[in-house]
């Protein structure tokens, strides 16, 4: 079976790239800000709101491929300021609770868009779509 490409039409993309591909079971959700719909700026309010938006927007790309945020077994953290790693991880605990997948953290210089914080995850499908 081919991979298939998702996108969500309510979700920031940037025509370079599918908000997510699923390969079998597995599914790899690009890197997301924490953008509102029909935006093309980070949400106001710092990293914990860019966070929660950027999981919000996951959560909408996952529904697309049949999956939940439950499903997720591992995410890419990118922050752009390491001072702020406590403001991104209650937001992140918020939202991934008390049994969370697997996790890195990474500082780096920048972000698209200016944003302060990125997620990209990889997920796992009980059934492959047809």
């Amino acid at each position: 079976m081919p991979n298939l490409r998702v996108n969500n039409d309510t979700v920031l993309r940037l025509p370079e790239f599918s908000h997510a591909v699923i390969a079998g079971e597995t599914i790899y959700v690009s890197g997301m800000i924490g953008a509102s719909p029909g935006f093309t700026e980070p949400v106001a309010g710092g990293v914990g709101a860019e966070t929660t938006c950027a999981f919000r927007n996951i959560e909408l790309i996952l529904a697309e491929c049949g999956a939940t945020l439950a499903d997720i077994v591992r995410v890419n953290v990118y922050l752009t300021d390491m001072q702020a790693f406590a403001e991104m991880n209650e937001a992140y605990s918020a939202v991934m609770g008390s049994t969370p997948p697997a996790r890195i953290t990474v500082g780096c210089n920048a972000l698209a868009l200016g944003a302060l914080v990125e997620l990209e995850c990889i997920a796992h499908l009980d059934t492959v779509p047809e």
